[in-house]
């Protein structure tokens, strides 16, 4: 991998995984702007346990493995995951809710990176608002 890597949480009320998501995703890495690394399937129960769902239906049967060892499920996994320890998943997935984990490369953010980095900065963090919740700007 080159870019970084984004951890986005996407909430669904009744899934529906007709592949427009994923060719979209297709579409965007031939324009070398993302790719996706891999997407983990979850489900909070009522009680605020996780269960990994099993991926769709013609996915990859390893979707998901990289996704759960990065966020704290580890590598073999009975169907249950435990991110307590480490990204709090729970912040973002309400009880009872369903929601894909996807994690994606900024292809277009390595140049921009490694020249912050030449620049002696690093990253202290980041925060992505939602479309409409910035006024237009004249910069750029």
């Amino acid at each position: 991998m080159t870019g970084p890597v984004q951890v986005l949480v996407i909430g669904f009320e009744a899934p529906s995984f007709s592949g427009e998501v994923l060719a979209e995703l297709a579409g965007l890495r031939e324009r070398g702007v993302v790719r996706l690394v891999d997407v983990l399937l979850v489900e909070r129960g009522d009680d605020g346990t996780f269960e990994v769902l099993d991926p769709p239906a013609g996915s990859d049967p390893d979707l998901g493995r990289i996704a759960a060892e990065v966020l704290g499920g580890g590598g073999e996994s009975d169907g249950d995951i435990s991110l307590d320890e480490a990204w709090s998943l729970a912040d973002a997935v309400p009880p009872g809710g369903v929601a894909a984990v996807a994690l994606l490369e900024h292809l277009w953010a390595e140049p921009l990176v490694a020249a912050i980095g030449r620049a002696g900065g690093r990253p202290l963090g980041e925060l992505w608002l939602p479309a409409g919740e910035v006024p237009d700007s004249t910069v750029g």
